[in-house]
């Protein structure tokens, strides 16, 4: 009989999940597989729990939770010699990366998905020593993901982080920072800075124009504006950047490897998939292309390359 491991973060999301439990592993008992099922105690019990599935003959590891818990089980497959595909049932509050992969939000029906799926490879993003899914940012609101309260994540869904970050805005503070990808290099005062391989950024940013496979991320560098219009300016061009760009303080480009170095000294906080990603004055990001398998139907979106 196949094995999985079955990995469940109770309060992700609405901590809805717990509802639908038994009939999940029914489903997958019904489509041949013995379910091992173990659920999170703590912020880094994903990262071990996924280590262990694939270095303990799992054939596949299924992760019921949200884009961090996701995330942590990056750490822990990429970690191990051996990668066993991944079944995503995504129950959190914005679930970013199971809508670029076109995932149903019932956890019924991905975990359907899952049983009559196909491997599908997805580059993964590598962050200095750590790993990341769909998105690493610096700079403005990127505190939020991590800072705002679970229990009030749980309540609002991502409107929460639109509410805390709300608060933030008339904080504003820039990062004197030099950008190196390719043969390019640029310095300036950046406000915000993302690299991402996703549809969309916190249930917000929409991207059309991108693939999961290609060994390449798309990169947003947002400049200092010099007042409340300019900022203004700023957000409207980004809730719309799969239409216009506003050239003159957000640059946006493609490249498979890119270092971030502070130079004002200080350390830069980033964040990974919406979680505390550490402080370094010096920040390399790259493509890992091909790296993970999901499960996920033969054909399904326009994502990947083939």
């Amino acid at each position: 009989m196949k094995k999985m491991y079955f990995l469940v973060n109770l309060i992700a999301g609405k901590a809805a999940i717990g509802d639908n439990l038994g009939e999940i592993i029914n489903e997958f008992n019904k489509a041949g597989w013995e379910v091992t099922v173990r659920v999170t105690q703590d912020s880094d019990d994903a990262s071990l729990m996924a280590r262990y599935a694939c270095d303990n003959g799992f054939g596949m590891l299924v992760c019921a939770g949200g884009d961090g818990t996701l995330s942590q089980c990056l750490q822990g497959i990429m970690s191990s010699e051996r990668r066993i595909p991944i079944g995503y049932i995504p129950t959190g509050s914005t679930n970013d990366f199971a809508r670029s992969l076109g995932i149903p939000a019932s956890p019924m029906d991905a975990a359907r998905w899952i049983v009559t799926g196909v491997p599908r490879a997805c580059d993964v993003g590598g962050l200095n020593d750590a790993y990341f899914s769909y998105i690493a940012a610096f700079g403005a609101f990127t505190n939020v993901t991590y800072e705002t309260p679970q229990q009030i994540k749980n309540i609002f869904g991502h409107a929460a982080y639109l509410v805390n970050g709300l608060l933030q805005v008339t904080n504003l503070r820039s990062k004197r920072m030099r950008v190196e990808w390719g043969d390019n290099c640029i310095e300036d005062d950046f406000i915000f800075g993302m690299v991402t391989n996703s549809s969309s950024v916190a249930g917000l940013l929409s991207m059309n124009d991108f693939l999961l496979d290609d060994g390449v991320f798309e990169v947003t560098l947002i400049k200092k504006p010099a007042n409340p219009v300019q900022l203004q300016q700023i957000l409207h061009s980004l809730l719309n950047i799969g239409v216009e760009i506003d050239k003159e303080y957000i640059r946006f480009f493609r490249t498979g490897k890119i270092t971030f170095t502070s130079l004002g000294g200080d350390p830069v906080t980033w964040t990974r998939d919406g979680e505390y990603g550490g402080d370094s004055q010096i920040n390399v990001i790259q493509s890992i292309p091909r790296a993970v398998e999901f499960l996920l139907p033969a054909k399904h979106n326009d994502s990947f390359s083939d």
